[in-house]
């Protein structure tokens, strides 16, 4: 079972992705990996002694050509996993929690350079949320979290 959490901040060690939900012309961005038939959202790992600021504009760079854009952080999130595992002596089932911690960013995207060489195939742009995600436990949460705080303003 996959959860998602948010919360106001973290100590910023344990940030270790970053992922940008974002809009270019009023549609959602989401991009097309090269070795898969689903979509996501702007996003990676951050590389050591990386801010997390400089790893989101790094991604969003690295996975849509984004050049021009308004990022804003939202919040933190955290994805936690129970995987049952069977235990070696014994028959029983096992709950394992693990949980990574990132940074939520809204971009609004105003222009585009050319792609850069990356595991991305192509950069889409959808009015709505598209059915085939490759995080259909997460994304729908995050983007959710983003429409709530950008509709406020």
């Amino acid at each position: 079972m996959t959860e998602v959490h948010f919360y106001d901040s973290v100590e910023d060690e344990l940030l270790k992705f970053a992922v940008i939900v974002s809009k270019y012309q009023n549609q959602w961005v989401y991009c097309k990996h090269k070795e898969r038939a689903t979509f996501e959202v702007p996003g990676g790992h951050r590389d050591s002694g990386e801010d997390i600021l400089a790893a989101a504009k790094r991604e969003l760079f690295e996975e849509t050509g984004a050049i021009i854009y308004d990022i804003y952080p939202v919040c933190v999130y955290s994805v936690k996993n129970t995987i049952n595992k069977e235990t070696q002596n014994h028959n029983e089932k096992q709950e394992l929690d693990e949980e990574s911690y990132g940074m939520l960013y809204f971009a609004n995207i105003k222009e585009f350079g050319p792609m850069p060489d990356s595991e991305m195939e192509k950069v889409v742009f959808f009015d709505s949320l598209p059915e085939n995600l490759t995080y259909p436990h997460i994304q729908p949460k995050l983007i959710s979290k983003i429409e709530e705080i950008v509709n406020k303003y």
